[in-house]
């Protein structure tokens, strides 16, 4: 996902449909199969692995949370390795993967539509209403199911980004990516170095503060009180954590997103080689390295202090700082593996072919997937529905959420044999362009 209208996946220059209308932008034709760039469709899907995997853990509910309030320290053997494989590679890294992808989806919509007659400001227009929009299917999303909803977080986002960036040059987005990436150390670091030179690295972090999993009201025997849980949660994601990633130069990913797109890197990654080699390496080894000692000390292998491993704390920091790196790693993977894959022979494809456009597939209905895993796991789960996350276990739970996002990938391959769009973003397509 992004979670995104996926008109911007393309190989093509974009098509328009005829006689827009009197003062209306043209409207581009939907982007035909063989037109698509695979890389984008199948890093989406992969991503809404993560994501459910990530969501999930929090319903949770029954099971006491580490000092991080992320995830359980419950559980036997197997349990605490899941535990320490999302630490290190997926709490705190699918986020960076996704703002990477929103901003990269949104960049292709707007050269799409450029593309297809629409003046700049006009396309900015339309990329406006589909900010708005997706604020919207996020805050409902997070009232009615699952309060950690991310859409209307980057809605807001890209409503701001939007404006200010898309119509920038390949120069000022450089400058405002350093920029960025200079507030992001900063206003991250900047607790973690002052407590250093004071010699009270320790005194980082509040691990008696109500855990993550609290604000999703997985917990709450009504559905009411838990949506209003929820809804709080959802409200503070968007109109706080938004707003305030704008200060801390969290954007960063998302004009890395805007910039990347300018290049065609996914679209073309033979053309980039050594840089994405270069990402994935740097990338995932520095945003796994950097989470090692929070996952050490949530399984007791490492003796931390609980506050150093809270929220706040000095390792929740570094784990946040580093994570930009592994979400950035992730997609060069996948660019790779695309380029590698188009270069076999077809009758090698073959067998692994299904695999591949199913995922991919998912990718192309990111939204409709993304909102399908919180209807399949939300009632199911909760103890306002039938409760069975009382019952399970951190590796339980990863078995339950793969099998979600199985059932989200046997939906959109159907979907997709059919050449079906996903539900919502047909929904969306048509309010974006009325």
């Amino acid at each position: 996902m992004t979670v995104d209208i996926q008109d911007g996946a393309h190989n093509a220059p974009a098509r328009s449909t005829p006689d827009p209308g009197p003062g209306q932008a043209p409207r581009p034709a939907g982007v035909r199969p063989a037109e698509r760039a695979l890389a984008p469709d199948l890093a989406r899907g992969i991503m809404l692995l993560f994501i459910v995997l990530s969501n999930t853990a929090f319903h949770l509910w029954r099971s006491a949370y580490g000092p991080s309030g992320w995830q359980p320290v419950t559980g036997g053997g197997l349990d605490h390795a899941v535990q320490f494989a999302m630490i290190t590679a997926l709490d705190l890294r699918v986020y960076p993967l996704f703002a990477f992808l929103f901003g990269y989806g949104m960049m292709q919509l707007f050269l799409r539509l450029t593309a297809a007659g629409a003046a700049e400001r006009d396309a900015v227009r339309i990329l406006r209403r589909r900010s708005l929009l997706l604020m919207v299917i996020g805050l409902a999303h997070a009232t009615l199911l699952m309060a950690g909803d991310i859409v209307g977080y980057y809605g807001l986002l890209s409503l701001a980004l939007g404006a200010l960036f898309l119509r920038r040059s390949d120069r000022a987005l450089k400058w405002w990516i350093a920029i960025g990436a200079a507030q992001l150390v900063l206003v991250s670091a900047q607790p973690v170095i002052s407590a250093l030179l004071q010699g009270e690295l320790g005194s980082l972090g509040d691990a008696g503060a109500d855990p993550g999993a609290a604000a999703y009201g997985a917990g709450e025997g009504s559905w009411f009180a838990a949506a209003g849980t929820r809804l709080t949660t959802g409200l503070f994601v968007t109109f706080t954590a938004a707003p305030f990633s704008l200060i801390g130069g969290g954007y960063v990913i998302f004009l890395l997103g805007f910039r990347a797109a300018r290049r065609r890197i996914l679209e073309e990654p033979g053309r980039h080689l050594p840089l994405l080699r270069r990402t994935a390496v740097l990338g995932i080894a520095v945003g796994w390295l950097g989470a090692l000692p929070a996952a050490l000390a949530h399984v007791g292998a490492l003796d931390v202090p609980d506050d150093a491993q809270s929220e706040t704390g000095v390792l929740t920091v570094l784990r946040e700082l580093t994570g930009y790196g592994a979400g950035l790693g992730y997609v060069a993977v996948v660019a790779l593996f695309v380029h590698w894959w188009s270069g076999r022979p077809a009758r090698a494809r073959t067998k692994a072919a299904v695999v591949v456009s199913a995922i991919s597939a998912v990718g192309k209905r990111s939204l409709s997937s993304y909102l399908a895993h919180s209807l399949l796991f939300a009632p199911l789960l909760a103890a306002w529905g039938l409760g069975i996350g009382a019952h399970l276990t951190s590796a339980t739970m990863a078995l339950f959420a793969v099998g979600v996002w199985l059932v989200t990938v046997a939906g959109a391959y159907a979907f997709e044999r059919r050449e079906w769009r996903g539900p919502v973003e047909v929904v969306l397509r048509r309010l974006m362009y009325r």
